[in-house]
């Protein structure tokens, strides 16, 4: 009996699959977050207590997680997107002007939106995929002509005074039971904005296009090893080009959501966010090389950024210079964990 049972226990052993460099990274990810929190939750005073403050860094940087969920779906290609900050300010500008100059609505807004997401999505992505351009190439000139042509729609900042779009703008979604007291003693509600929900509904729905539908096999098999995945008879240059095409409207529904954010327009309207984006990726698990990413990881990517700079700032160090140090180290420490992760898959293969 006793031999029986530590024969299935072995088994057992034997059946349990080692942990996937990708999942290795999201769990890494993962802690690094929940400490770096949990640090300030204990050591930095009762502000990072209040749900809110969480939910906050959810409203704050909900074009972010969208953005970054883009950028990571070409990153697991072995491709990379520097346009998508830009795209984001064009967005935003395109949009303002429709509401306030052209009599617009929000609907019509949206369209602009997409619009301008297809368009730069089906060039992008016809030049890399099935050109062979250098993505880097392609993206850095979508970059320097989002940012011209934001300048040629207008070049002022001004905030936008439509009245159903304030409404939106002001919308709150308050989360039911959670909360904090404030100093008078009164209840006040956590929320979120309108945003911070699209973006979740994103992270949700690429997670579940990654884990479980064969274009998300494709992504990581193209970028994996794309000879490799064109001899299964997986179409490279169509997976792609769908991979550019859904960052660049990934793009334009990030653009949205700051726009919804920031209430106006302007042409330095998400300055940086594409380097942003890119060192949430990378945190969130997303290798330079391909192959290897995760949705959640960049969700968590993002809010590792987030904290950092909630953190910097709780310290009283609220010069620019510091948050950059900072996530300089944090990207410099990931890029370290990803060589040694890469080179223990290198060591397993030989």
């Amino acid at each position: 009996m006793e031999n029986s049972t530590n024969v299935k226990l072995n088994e057992g052993l034997a059946k349990k699959k080692p942990l996937s460099d990708t999942n290795l990274l999201l769990l890494i990810t993962v802690v690094v977050f929940a400490v770096m929190y949990l640090c300030s939750i204990i050591f930095l005073g009762a502000g990072f207590r209040k749900p809110q403050t969480f939910f906050n860094m959810l409203n704050e940087n909900a074009s972010l997680i969208i953005l970054s969920c883009g950028l990571s779906l070409v990153m697991i290609t072995g491709g990379i997107d520097i346009s998508v900050g830009t795209m984001t300010a064009l967005v935003c500008m395109c949009c303002a002007v429709h509401l306030d100059f052209k009599g617009g609505n929000v609907g019509g807004a949206i369209a602009i939106a997409l619009l301008i997401g297809a368009a730069f999505g089906l060039v992008q992505g016809y030049l890399v995929a099935f050109l062979d351009i250098q993505p880097f190439i392609v993206t850095l000139a979508g970059m320097f002509f989002a940012k011209g042509m934001t300048t040629i729609v207008n070049s002022t900042q001004f905030n936008v005074q439509n009245e159903a779009f304030v409404k939106l703008v002001e919308t709150r979604i308050y989360v039911p039971g959670v909360g904090s007291t404030n100093k008078l003693g009164k209840w006040i509600p956590a929320y979120v904005e309108i945003g911070a929900v699209v973006a979740i509904l994103v992270v949700v729905l690429l997670f579940f296009v990654l884990r479980k539908t064969k274009l998300g096999r494709n992504f990581y098999a193209v970028g994996g090893n794309a000879q490799s995945a064109n001899m299964l008879g997986i179409n490279v240059r169509r997976t792609r080009f769908l991979a550019h095409f859904i960052c660049s409207m990934l793009a334009a529904v990030g653009g949205f959501v700051y726009f919804l954010h920031v209430g106006s327009g302007s042409p330095s309207h998400a300055a940086g966010a594409e380097m942003n984006a890119i060192a949430s990726s990378i945190i969130g698990g997303t290798m330079l090389t391909g192959g290897v990413g995760n949705i959640a990881g960049t969700f968590f990517g993002v809010l590792s950024l987030a904290t950092i700079k909630n953190i910097v700032s709780s310290l009283g160090l609220d010069e620019a210079w510091w948050t950059n140090i900072t996530v300089a180290f944090m990207i410099c420490l990931f890029l370290l964990i990803q060589s040694i992760v890469l080179s223990r898959k290198n060591k397993d293969k030989a």
